[in-house]
């Protein structure tokens, strides 16, 4: 596995910021959490940089947290502050002026699926797989999942996925309005980057006045409803539901949740 877990590189006024743990399916762990998080502000602060497109190495856009670390803390970090770390991320693809394209195949699970849903444009194979499965660990999104893929697909499907944890393919993704382009799974990255040569050859301060000016309608209700789910994941750390859902998946066994 490579040392680097984000590569970097610059072409053509693009920034091209790969995931690089394919053998991981590109989950991360705090070190690829960090490196990314890097990458994406480098890349955002670059006076030569109009586009960024967000890959991952390898068969898969990115898998999630790593499950070999799931529910590992720093030593004295508590899960408010965990959770609100990590969500730095996603409030930096938000916050970033320059328009980022996700080209997506293979895993787009948990947290690797709300970067695609946080980035502006998605270019989806049919071999993604997309969920947000955090509700059959007994707990749910904390990345703007719940609010980010509720502009795409409204209200009712939003609940339906988020309270199912169901994957989504690539073709229902196109269905139902989260791929704004399918093609192979061998065409994903050459489509992603011509759209973004696209967008790169017209004036950089209009194109980052025009992403400002279609974000202003959501970005707030966005923000604050990320606000919400990291007070809510904090109280379902210390649930009865999270500690059954955990013993169940541990002892594979059906989950039994007490009636409320």
């Amino acid at each position: 596995m490579s040392e680097n877990p984000i590569l970097v590189r610059t072409e053509d006024h693009i920034g091209i910021v790969s995931i690089n743990r394919p053998a991981k399916h590109n989950a991360m762990d705090d070190p690829a959490q960090a490196a990314l998080l890097q990458a994406v502000g480098a890349m955002a602060a670059d006076p030569q940089v109009r586009v960024i497109v967000l890959r991952g190495e390898g068969k898969s856009f990115c898998a999630g947290r790593d499950t070999s670390v799931l529910g590992q803390r720093p030593e004295g970090q508590g899960d408010y502050d965990y959770v609100r770390t990590a969500q730095q991320i996603q409030h930096r693809l938000l916050d970033c002026p320059k328009p980022i394209i996700a080209a997506v195949k293979g895993a787009a699970i948990g947290g690797g699926f709300e970067f695609a849903l946080a980035s502006d444009m998605r270019v989806v194979g049919p071999s993604a797989r997309m969920s947000l499965p955090e509700i059959i660990y007994g707990l749910l999104p904390d990345m703007g999942g719940t609010q980010t893929l509720m502009t795409m697909i409204g209200r009712a499907r939003t609940k339906y996925y988020v309270m199912t944890g169901k994957s989504i393919s690539g073709e229902e993704a196109r269905e139902l309005g989260i791929a704004d382009w399918l093609v192979e799974d061998d065409q994903v990255d050459e489509k992603a980057m011509e759209i973004a040569r696209e967008i790169a050859a017209r004036p950089p301060q209009n194109v980052q006045m025009a992403k400002a000016l279609v974000d202003q309608f959501w970005i707030g209700g966005i923000k604050r409803g990320m606000n919400q789910e990291l007070n809510s994941i904090t109280a379902l750390f210390k649930s009865e539901d999270y500690a059954e859902a955990r013993a169940a998946l541990k002892d594979k066994r059906e989950p039994r949740f007490k009636g409320k």
